[in-house]
């Protein structure tokens, strides 16, 4: 599916989709809580989908009633699971371990652009403490049990094997500890972990170099549980606003730990540390690049790594839309102002199969010197399925194209 955008100002107001990020968490402890649990989720995408897949593959339960999800914890663990992770990394980096630790063999798989991300570190320490993983890539087959004592890793490849070894090793009957051989990056999803695990009751005690995590505990079910609103899509609402929007974006809780609250201090910045906040870097981008000055972003290295190589298409985009835009080894350096003339009469971006480059891009387009055409813009279904109707609520103009048909 393809769109095309007339440029046109946006506004209204629009309320945020659940978390993500919470959602991911909040399902995987409840799944493995005491007793049943009711997650009010606003609204569901693919990657929460995997992981609800997944946790239904492992044994739990789970009962979408419209406003949210009731989960029955696992009791017995399958002898045999197949875990399809969709295009989720988290679903897959959170879920190893869990696995592991709850003694299932599996086989693991995932779609787009999952297969080739790296797991190596994680993989590895599951095996030093007793797991058997045939593949650091997708598709593997794992098996546990795992064991307790001492685990080291490192923090800046991925925040996400820290998260799902916090997830995991309250199960064991030893107790734990999680060391840090480099320095953390994204340390806001750690403190989103540390938040729902605190929530259904599991100790974590932070130390100088990680965290120890008591074994033989139980996850005690709060009950009823609602995912808050998610920073990380509303960003692009509010890079919207930067460049002359006036939208309101509700259901946001003001205090939150989800890093992507930066947004608000990050938006007009020359210069900006990406470092804990890579999923905020499109946005910030489609944004300063209207800007009459030059935008250095640093600290993004890992966005080679997602959906698509992040720094690429992101500069890709930019230039599709007639601004100067340079990759450097850790970011992007943006040369703002007004766009080159647009010689064909519409601009065309390629969404590289990545939600957060079709947003991006879309809230650009409401900007920009001509109609733009946006390519493969259903990637907005892994994380905000209704991305262009709430678009179209605050007077976007939007043409849904279909090749081929």
């Amino acid at each position: 599916m393809n769109v095309l955008i007339t440029p046109g100002r946006l506004s209204g107001s629009v309320r945020a989709p659940a978390s993500k990020s919470a959602a991911h968490r909040a399902l995987i402890c409840a799944a493995l809580a005491d007793r049943p649990t009711r997650v009010r989720i606003s609204a569901l995408n693919r990657d929460i989908e995997a992981t609800l897949a997944c946790l239904a593959a492992l044994g739990a339960q789970l009962e979408n009633d419209g406003d949210g999800i009731q989960v029955t914890p696992i009791a017995d663990a399958p002898v045999d699971a197949l875990l399809d992770c969709g295009e989720s990394g988290s679903t897959l980096r959170f879920l190893l371990p869990v696995a592991c630790a709850l003694g299932v063999r599996a086989t693991v798989v995932g779609h787009g652009r999952l297969p080739q991300r790296p797991n190596a570190a994680l993989t590895d320490a599951l095996r030093a403490h007793g797991a058997s993983i045939d593949n650091d890539l997708l598709p593997m087959r794992l098996s546990g049990p795992i064991a307790g004592g001492r685990w080291a890793l490192p923090g800046d490849v991925s925040s996400q094997y820290v998260t799902g070894l916090l997830l995991a090793l309250p199960l064991l009957v030893e107790d734990s500890e999680i060391v840090l051989t480099t320095k953390l990056a994204s340390a806001a999803y750690v403190t989103m972990t540390l938040q729902a695990l605190a929530a259904f009751g599991i100790e974590i005690i932070p130390t100088d170099t990680g965290w120890r995590v008591p074994g033989g505990q139980r996850y005690r079910s709060p009950g009823d549980l609602e995912v808050e609103g998610d920073w990380s899509a509303a960003a692009f609402w509010h890079g919207a606003n930067a460049l002359g929007a006036g939208i309101r974006v509700e259901g946001l809780k003001a205090d939150s730990v989800q890093g992507d609250r930066a947004v608000l201090d990050l938006l007009g910045r020359a210069e900006i540390n990406a470092e804990n906040v890579p999923d905020l870097v499109p946005i910030l981008a489609a944004a300063a690049a209207s800007l009459p000055q030059t935008t250095v972003i640093t600290g993004a290295a890992r966005l080679r790594l997602k959906e698509s190589d992040r720094l690429a298409t992101t500069a890709a985009m930019l230039r599709a839309l007639g601004h100067g835009c340079e990759v450097t080894p850790d970011g992007l350096v943006i040369r703002g102002g007004r766009p080159a003339p647009c010689a064909e009469g519409v601009r065309t971006v390629d969404g590289a199969n990545d939600h957060r480059i079709v947003m991006a891009a879309a809230v650009a387009a409401a900007f920009a010197d001509a109609p733009v055409r946006i390519t493969g813009a259903e990637a907005v279904e892994k994380s905000y399925p209704v991305f262009f109707r709430d678009y179209q609520a605050l007077g976007g103009i939007v043409h849904v194209e279909h090749p081929g048909q």
